[in-house]
């Protein structure tokens, strides 16, 4: 995976290969998904959510260019997948999972596998954690409007925002890099999410 699917599509951040090749991905996904859990693919993991495909991952954790005393918010947690790899990464993760069923497998994993930095909240990940913030990363998982304007008030300056902005055809996972007052944006590439749902976000269907 991390020289099939990582090194060879542009992923060059040594430290965010090695979180890759550390994080077993298939304790993260169901019994019977487990043999495709080094697929170049997204998988299902109930509650109509995803576990992005092993490459989405890498580019969302690489463009948040982390050293390592970060303090990261991961919106969509999900099964706890990012959120593990980012914890490989970072001095401290949050999770938020809308979802408690994922949420609360996802702690389960997450402890049992001695994550000690890293936790899994249930909430609206769209309005962030206002409680804990500011925060010098942010990633998220799902396909929004436009930047959540509660994700972005939430960063320090230098922080970064991660997030796919939903367009026509296809979501645009999108960089926003505080500076001062100024947000400077990068387009990533095309990519395909489940919609972020939340109050900056869109109404469930």
């Amino acid at each position: 995976m991390v020289e099939r699917q990582l090194r060879r599509r542009g992923i060059g951040d040594e430290r965010v290969l090695a979180a890759m090749g550390e994080v077993p991905r298939e304790e993260f996904v169901s019994e019977g998904q487990r043999g495709r859990a080094y697929a170049d693919s997204a998988l299902p993991i109930g509650a109509g959510q995803t576990i992005s495909q092993p490459w989405i991952v890498a580019a969302i954790c690489q463009a948040l260019a982390l050293k390592g005393g970060e303090l990261v918010l991961d919106v969509g947690a999900g099964s706890g997948y990012s959120t593990a790899v980012l914890a490989r990464l970072a001095t401290e993760v949050i999770g938020i999972e809308r979802h408690a069923s994922l949420a609360e497998g996802a702690r389960r994993v997450l402890d049992r596998l001695g994550y000690g930095n890293a936790r899994v909240l249930v909430g609206d990940g769209s309005r962030g954690l206002p409680a804990r913030a500011p925060f010098e990363a942010i990633a998220v998982h799902a396909g929004a409007p436009a930047p959540p304007r509660a994700l972005l008030d939430q960063l320090t300056d230098g922080g970064r925002l991660v997030v796919p902005i939903a367009a026509d055809g296809a979501d645009l996972l999108t960089v926003f890099e505080r500076r001062g007052e100024e947000l400077r944006r990068i387009e990533i590439g095309p990519c395909r999410f489940v919609p972020l749902i939340g109050e900056e976000g869109f109404e469930p269907a």
